[in-house]
């Protein structure tokens, strides 16, 4: 297959040049009616069912709005959870990091070792200030794409597909797996040993202070949020992705909340889009 250059800005400061395929993931600047997308569980003879209350935020939300929108929402105290907007795959721009740390870590749980002090540093910097170098450097770690497979199948995720060619930026992935990936962050129920998810919330809860926004916005205190972004302008179109996932604190509940975005206009717009459905969301689980 012949070789393209694409530049990608991801989530961070660095931009990198790789060889890759050519993007090839359609662009709409329509939202399909979200209610239609999904198969809602049963409603309740005393009202609409939690996937349909979240199906009517999202469509409120994105009217009149370019792009696609999909959100997975989770109170961990009652387990009640909720998906909707778009079923399509997401690129992740870097909220991948997550995953990569995931991969990192079960992998050093397999040989019973801890992080080397160079692993550590590279974590870090990859989790709070999203820088790319290091990013690579873990995914490689790993065993790339094909380490990523490995560890997202004991994690549980079944809709994630890792990028081609070593840009892990275009690894694809759904709400739905999405809140399986914080499941395995943030709940006992996880092949994660319980120092590697407390590793990986603390590194959430201390990212970069112009990286704090998205699903921070539906938070009683932004600055408890434990949350990983993503944002990426697609070189062929202009148009941006933007994601946000993570866990926050409204009203004494702890909810986990993802919410992907694509085709956005410009960073800005996607930024407002995924903040509002994050605090429209997590008011279904957490009413004042």
């Amino acid at each position: 297959m012949a070789a393209a250059t694409l530049l990608l800005t991801l989530g961070g400061a660095l931009s990198i040049a790789r060889q890759a395929e050519p993007e090839t993931a359609p662009v709409s600047n329509t939202i399909r009616p979200p209610a239609s997308q999904h198969a809602p569980s049963p409603a309740s003879s005393s009202g609409p069912s939690m996937e349909e209350e979240l199906a009517t935020v999202v469509e409120d939300a994105t009217a009149g709005t370019a792009g696609h929108l999909a959100t997975a929402v989770m109170d961990l105290e009652s387990g009640q959870s909720a998906t909707a907007g778009d079923r399509r795959a997401f690129a992740t721009a870097s909220i991948v990091k997550v995953d990569i740390l995931a991969a990192l870590l079960l992998k050093a749980q397999d040989a019973d070792r801890r992080l080397t002090a160079q692993e550590r540093q590279w974590a870090t910097v990859m989790i709070q200030a999203s820088d790319n170098a290091a990013a690579t450097a873990l995914w490689d770690a790993i065993g790339g794409a094909e380490g990523l497979a490995k560890a997202n199948r004991r994690l549980g995720l079944r809709e994630t597909a890792p990028g081609p060619d070593g840009l892990w930026g275009l690894t694809e992935t759904t709400a739905a797996d999405q809140l399986r990936l914080l499941k395995a962050v943030f709940t006992d129920d996880s092949t994660l040993s319980d120092a590697s998810r407390a590793y990986v919330q603390q590194l959430m809860g201390g990212v970069a202070e112009d990286q704090d926004w998205g699903i921070s916005a539906a938070a009683d205190d932004a600055e408890s949020a434990r949350l990983k972004n993503g944002w990426l302008s697609r070189s062929e179109t202009g148009l941006w992705v933007i994601n946000s996932i993570g866990l926050v604190e409204r009203n004494g509940r702890r909810l986990l909340v993802a919410v992907l975005s694509d085709d956005q206009p410009d960073q800005a717009a996607g930024i407002s889009l995924v903040e509002t459905v994050a605090d429209k969301a997590t008011t279904l689980l957490s009413p004042a």
